[in-house]
């Protein structure tokens, strides 16, 4: 049985001689932080600028920045839920990363800080791809490819531009996880491991794996086992004692929801998956979600599935998303392939050294052996990808291009009829706000997500984009607005383009 360990790092090529009485210039290096920082202004711009748009919506942007805004104001992640009640968010997922976003809040009360850390933590990735590709494949051309990989891949662009997810944070953290146990510095392996389980209570299950890549493949046992039985311990004590304290003694609301053919609760889904393994196949046996695989494996070129054991950091979540009944869960344009990108990039440059070191034919030795042509092709075959499968508006026209939600970065004249009336919306009023509408209300103790309107002051609609909690029903939103401004303790303050603000008056005494 072979073991799948990382290869011997061929010889770096030499950085460049410093000049006398400096230090040296790590070129390649440079390089990647120039893409990195690209990266981040780029997807910053894209993010701010759908906020602007009025597309980042309460749920999930608004939700987070309420829940931010609760620390920063001395509580804990309370947030206002679909049905208008005040909820811990630990009570759904155990995020607790978003509490490290509070002292920002208190500097840079706006949303936009939120959507600008996401996309700068993302692009620091880009530095543990550039440093496995050094240490693995022993070429900086190729290191350098791999950091462009990293920040083209197509899921990950998606996740920095939809909303905020505090998960998305663990991105670029477990990448720099897979370098620290490579390198074997167990002190900052258990630092980086430790951020990246606050940010949700699942990515204790791709640690855990790690671990266990580590222990078979880095002979690194104990160090593994220790990482492995802490990950476990973690999401089992955030799955079945802090969400049910938040909960009233119940399990996360969206395992039902979303898991309800296997179970109620997550160990009967866990029950479910070992007495009836079956029942799982015949759920993520089916087109749909065989495209989604496609579209996380085929930009990588298939080098993930030549270093298995690392890609296996990607199963957890990548079960997780195949067998929930929602369908954003298993389409790569939103967040849940936050834990998965990774694995799957580190795992395609432990492929490409394996692939470099095996018995080839000679037509594919003769390839691999050039590293700038696999290189170049590696970041050719990734723009590709991008162009057909990523957010990216720039490639709007081009054939085979995605144009999915590239009208969303433009900020026109319905937008600042938006913005009009969110400024009519003093910042401590109870509000209850259309979806969209209300990624940009989220700041406050309490928002309600219409049609919800119980204890609201203001009512904040848009008739051309007729939300329903997290969902769109145009016939009975009109009917529900009309009977909202039917009512004797409503008054219309503000009516433009198809977005009306409701004030809610007191009754005049007689």
């Amino acid at each position: 049985m072979s073991v799948e360990a990382p290869p011997s790092p061929r010889p770096v090529p030499p950085v460049p001689a410093p000049r006398p009485g400096g230090r040296r210039v790590d070129g390649p290096l440079l390089v990647v932080a120039g893409l990195a920082a690209a990266y981040a202004g780029v997807f910053s711009w894209l993010s701010v600028a759908r906020y602007h748009a009025f597309w980042q919506a309460r749920f999930d942007l608004g939700n987070m920045v309420q829940a931010v805004w609760s620390v920063a104001h001395g509580h804990l992640f309370v947030t206002t839920d679909l049905q208008g009640e005040q909820i811990s968010r630990l009570s759904s997922h155990v995020d607790p990363i978003l509490g490290a976003l509070a002292p920002l809040w208190w500097i840079w009360s706006s949303p936009v800080m939120l959507l600008v850390v996401q996309a700068v933590a993302v692009a620091t990735g880009a530095f543990p791809a550039f440093l496995l590709g050094r240490r693995w494949l022993g070429d900086d051309r190729l290191a350098v490819a791999f950091g462009a990989v990293y920040l083209l891949y197509p899921p990950l662009q998606w996740a920095t531009v939809t909303e905020f997810h505090a998960v998305t944070l663990a991105a670029p953290l477990l990448l720099w996880c897979i370098w620290a146990a490579d390198e074997g510095r167990m002190v900052t392996l258990g630092v980086l491991a430790a951020a990246a389980a606050l940010c949700k209570e699942e990515v204790g299950l791709a640690l855990a794996v790690l671990g266990l890549w580590m222990a078979v493949s880095l002979h690194r046992r104990r160090a593994g086992a220790v990482l492995a039985a802490c990950s476990l311990a973690w999401t089992a004590i955030a799955i079945w004692v802090v969400i049910p304290h938040f909960n009233h003694g119940q399990g996360s609301v969206h395992v039902a929801g979303r898991y309800g053919e296997l179970g109620s609760d997550a160990g009967g889904v866990i029950k479910s998956l070992v007495t009836q393994p079956w029942h799982a196949a015949h759920i993520v046996a089916t087109e749909g979600k065989g495209r989604y695989v496609l579209a996380l494996l085929l930009p990588l070129a298939l080098l993930s599935l030549l270093a298995p054991l690392l890609a296996a950091g990607a199963l957890p979540e990548l079960l997780l998303n195949l067998l929930s009944s929602r369908t954003a869960q298993h389409e790569i344009t939103y967040h849940y392939a936050s834990v998965i990108v990774p694995f799957l990039v580190a795992a395609a440059i432990l492929g490409l050294a394996r692939l470099r070191r095996m018995n080839r034919p000679r037509w594919l030795a003769e390839i691999t052996d050039r590293p700038a042509l696999v290189g170049a092709a590696l970041v050719v075959w990734m723009v590709l990808a991008g162009i057909h499968l990523g957010p990216l508006p720039i490639w709007k026209g081009l054939p085979q291009a995605s144009a999915l939600r590239t009208d969303e970065y433009t900020v026109d004249a319905h937008a600042a009829a938006l913005s009009a009336a969110v400024a009519l919306i003093p910042d401590d009023a109870v509000v209850s706000a259309g979806n969209r509408v209300g990624g940009h209300l989220s700041a406050r103790r309490r928002i309600l997500t219409f049609p919800v309107v119980a204890d609201a002051e203001y009512v904040v609609v848009d008739r051309t984009r007729p939300d329903l909690g997290d969902s769109v029903g145009p016939v009975e939103h009109e009917r529900l607005v009309r009977q909202v401004l039917a009512r004797p303790d409503m008054r219309l303050i503000y009516n433009r383009d198809g977005v009306l603000v409701i004030h809610r008056v007191r009754p005049t005494r007689s």
